[in-house]
Formats: C-alpha cells, structure tokens, sequence
C-alpha cells in the first residue's frame, strides 16, 4: 500500500466524516449477534467498534501502526491488529467489512485481498464493502496533477478507483457472487472551513506531494485552491467539497 503517513488525532478530528458516510455501510453489513466479522482497513476503530454494539465478535486490521494504536486506546476490549490484507491469515469469519480502504491498495494486489476474503469467509458467508470508484475525485486529482506538472513535477497515483463492472468481474472470479452493487456520486462537505480542501490533500494525498520541496508546498496548494475555487468551493459558508464517487457492493461466497 502506498506510504501513506498516517495523524490518529487529525484523522479523527479533521476528517471525521470518513467514519460518519460509513455508519451506512455497517448497516448494509447488518452484523448478528455472536457472528465474527473480519473489518479491512479499521483505521481508528469507530466502525469496528459500530459492528461490535450489534454484538458481533470483531477482528480489525490495518497497515499503519499508529491507527491501530489509536484504535486499541478507543476501544480496549475490542482486537485490532496490525496486518495487511494481502497477507493476512485470517482464519474463518462469517462477514468481512471494508470502508474507504480497498483503494489504498494497488489494482495488482486486490486479488491476493480477495484470495484471502474468500478463504476467511464461511459457507454463505458475505463481503460488505464500500471504496472509491471510477472517478472519484477526478476534479481535485486533475487540478493536482495540473499544478504539478506546471511545476516540473510528475504526480503518482496512489489510488485504484475501479468500474462497477471491473470489481464485480473480479470478486466473482474468487468465487464471491455479487449480489448487490452500487456506483453513486456522493459530493462530501469538508472539514476545515476554507483550509478544508488543503487539509484533504495533506491528509489523503501527502503521497502525490512526496516529489515536491518542502518550500514548494504552500505555493501548490494555493495554486490547487485556484485551479479547484470556481467548481469546488461555497464563499458563503467558506466550504469545500470533495468530488467523492462511491462503489459499494454486497458479495456472497
């Protein structure tokens, strides 16, 4: 997964709707008593611990090291590891879960993903997930390339936002059958007030700003909030909003 450096404390408090626009995906997971549910990429933990009140026996698992400390300290009769998706050993689970984490993870990698989900899961088993699709964000991640390159710098993509059609091919092709799948736009208001889109890009995209010197990145960002003001950004409540575009999908093995 790209190296993407991780804040528990801004995730949490700058970009708490990441965990809020799930709360609709744990209710499609709708979790059962005494079930053991597998959560990819728990981040913070707010979602597993979601699935866990329904009184599910929950695992939640997740690269990067400080979100899992963060979750444990969250939620300390709850178990989270730090483990990858890609290689995970997961043992049996009656559901596996992801929010807005299957596309940190490189379009080449998803078959180990879901390789591994199929093994975990029991017979009838399901998989709820919810990630970027085909153009999410395309406004801001074209703006940024845009800046860049103008600036002698070339962005790296460090996300995977597939077709409907592309990620259910692929989920039935582990043996997963799709029995519900959506592709939506969901325009998302941004913390922060007028820094809300620079927060974002510092937060989610620290990655395509890697290259760039570090006297550099004020001027980039002004020039993205530029490039982005007329299409992206409210003058009269001094917000922005991200050009999110959703794949949800319910997956049966």
């Amino acid at each position: 997964m790209p190296d993407n450096e991780w804040d528990p404390d801004d995730y949490d408090g700058g970009h708490g709707f990441v965990a809020e626009y799930g709360t609709d995906v744990v209710e499609l997971l709708d979790a059962q008593p005494g079930e053991r549910v597998l959560d990819i990429g728990c981040g913070t933990g707010h979602l597993s611990a979601e699935i866990a009140d329904c009184g599910s026996d929950v695992v939640g698992i997740d690269t990067a090291e400080e979100m899992v400390s963060q979750a444990r300290e969250n939620y300390p009769d709850l178990t989270f590891e730090v483990a990858d998706a890609r290689e995970y050993d997961p043992g049996a689970f009656d559901a596996v879960f992801s929010n807005a984490a299957l596309h940190w993870i490189p379009s080449e990698d998803h078959d180990a993903v879901l390789s591994m989900v199929a093994d975990a899961l029991t017979a009838d088993g399901r998989f709820v997930a919810e990630l970027g699709g085909q153009g999410n964000v395309s406004q801001i991640e074209a703006a940024v390339r845009a800046e860049l390159a103008d600036r002698g710098y070339e962005a790296e993509n460090p996300w995977y936002f597939p077709r409907l059609g592309e990620y259910a091919s692929r989920l039935e092709a582990h043996g997963l059958e799709v029995t519900a799948a959506w592709l939506f736009d969901r325009p998302t208001a941004l913390e922060g007030g007028t820094a809300g889109l620079r927060e974002w890009i510092e937060m989610f995209g620290d990655t395509v700003l890697a290259p760039v010197a570090g006297h550099e990145h004020k001027a980039i960002l002004d020039g993205i909030e530029e490039r982005l003001r007329p299409d992206l950004y409210d003058a009269e409540t001094e917000t922005w909003t991200a050009d999110y575009r959703r794949l949800r999908f319910v997956a049966k093995r």
